[in-house]
């Protein structure tokens, strides 16, 4: 763990940090996320978690988050360049880091519980709006971002290793598990990688991921983006909180603003099932890649129960959100 004094200090070596900034530490998943504030200042740094994503891979990321910014009415968090001109800046910490700095949002996050239609709805209007400048844009040449395919959740390099790993698969899960992981793939096969399904998506517009302030909705941390099916970012939506009773009509309201901005055929809503286990056994296979982070571990004495549990009824009726 870096801390926060030590992130502080990376910090100022790209960027000008007001001398009396202080450093909190508010997340730790796949990259470790500080608090930068002094007296009518704020900003948010990302030190990303080395081996992740390339240089040219954050890169990528910061260029189609700026492309959303100047081409859209998305309204998402601007990465500040330091005092090089470069959005990215490098530093020795524990190891070598790239770090990132961004404006801090208002707004407030929504928790599992309340209720959530009427941000759902939303939710999948912007959703639309992404998708539909991701199929327009123009990616540069050098661009470089991972997928989250059938392939990156249950291949041999797959990005957050093998779901079978994960804390309390008993060989019983395993089994109903195997069994689901084929379903899922037969159903993807099938269902095809055409540009009207696949494409450029943020990959974690989980609730932690949107901040709502009136209005508007602040879709932040493009980290995870990458090449996926567009349903995928409903599924990611619903992260963790799969089995909530909220679930069908958090669908049909995101189904009903996504159709506000773009198209969704009936054949795409009905894989949405699909992209939610697809989704569920990827969070199973990162809880076990992560577990010296704080979410994983609580997450980690129920997770595979549940996630059979949901996997027995895609199986037996095909769908999850129900």
């Amino acid at each position: 763990m870096i801390e926060a004094p030590d992130a502080l200090r990376a910090a100022r070596e790209g960027w000008d940090i007001p001398p009396d900034a202080t450093a909190t530490l508010i997340n730790v998943s796949e990259n470790l996320t500080y608090r930068l504030e002094a007296a009518e200042w704020r900003r948010i740094l990302r030190v990303h978690r080395p081996g992740y994503h390339t240089r040219t891979g954050i890169e990528s990321e910061l260029a189609w988050l700026a492309a959303v910014q100047g081409q859209t009415g998305l309204s998402t968090a601007a990465a500040l360049p330091g005092r090089d001109g470069q959005l990215v800046q490098e530093a020795r910490l524990d190891a070598p880091r790239h770090l990132v700095l961004f404006e801090h949002l208002p707004g407030r996050h929504f928790a599992p519980g309340e209720p959530m239609e009427p941000l759902f709805r939303r939710l999948g209007e912007r959703t639309a709006c992404l998708h539909d400048h991701a199929k327009g844009w123009t990616r540069p040449d050098w661009f470089e971002r991972f997928a989250w395919d059938e392939a990156a959740v249950f291949g041999t390099a797959a990005t957050w290793g093998d779901w079978r790993a994960a804390p309390n698969v008993t060989p019983e899960i395993r089994a109903l598990l195997e069994r689901v992981e084929q379903t899922v793939t037969q159903r993807l096969a099938a269902y095809g990688k055409g540009a009207d399904c696949y494409g450029l998506i943020h990959a974690d517009l989980r609730l932690a991921n949107v901040l709502a302030e009136g209005e508007t909705l602040h879709l932040i941390d493009f980290d995870d983006c990458g090449f996926g099916w567009f349903g995928y970012d409903f599924a990611a939506a619903i992260s963790f909180m799969e089995d909530d009773p909220q679930i069908p009509a958090l669908e049909t309201a995101w189904v009903a603003g996504y159709r506000e901005a773009g198209v969704l055929p009936e054949a795409d809503v009905a894989m949405l099932d699909t992209f939610v286990m697809l989704r569920r056994m990827a969070l199973l296979a990162w809880i076990g890649s992560h577990r010296d982070s704080t979410e994983p571990q609580e997450l980690a004495p129920h997770f595979a129960a549940g996630t059979a549990r949901l996997g027995a009824r895609y199986l037996d009726s095909g769908t999850v959100c129900a």
